[in-house]
């Protein structure tokens, strides 16, 4: 099982084929990704713990436990904590390329750019 560790929590890969991959991810309180896109993906977020606060394209929504959102291929969007206890959410990519690199940063808190690597502020 693929596990990642990022400046802003965790991701771990729970099942994955050629069309779908499905991760948990957990954001510290406090803590946001990236302004960013896909190119290749879509995906839905669905909050099992904690508070989300979601921005998709010029929209910004408040996404609690046992809600959830999609997010369109190409859309500019970010995963926020915006609580006091950890955000957990169950992320389900759909598209016909699933990998970490698909991926263009807008903005970024941790001065990283588009291959995950850090860059200095």
């Amino acid at each position: 099982m693929e596990h990642g560790e990022r400046p802003w929590g965790t991701y771990t890969v729970l099942e994955e084929n050629k069309s779908y991959k499905i991760k948990r991810i957990e954001v510290k309180p406090g803590q946001r990704l990236s302004l960013q896109m896909h190119h290749h993906r879509s995906e839905h977020w669905i909050v099992v713990s904690g508070t989300a606060k979601i921005t998709c394209n010029d929209r910004e929504q408040i996404v609690n436990i046992n809600e959830s959102t999609f997010i369109p291929m190409g859309a500019t969007h970010r995963l926020e904590n915006p609580g006091l206890i950890p955000l957990t959410i169950i992320e389900v990519q759909s598209g016909e390329y699933l990998g970490e690199d698909d991926i263009v940063r807008f903005q970024d808190d941790y001065h990283r750019v588009d291959n995950g690597e850090e860059t200095l502020p």
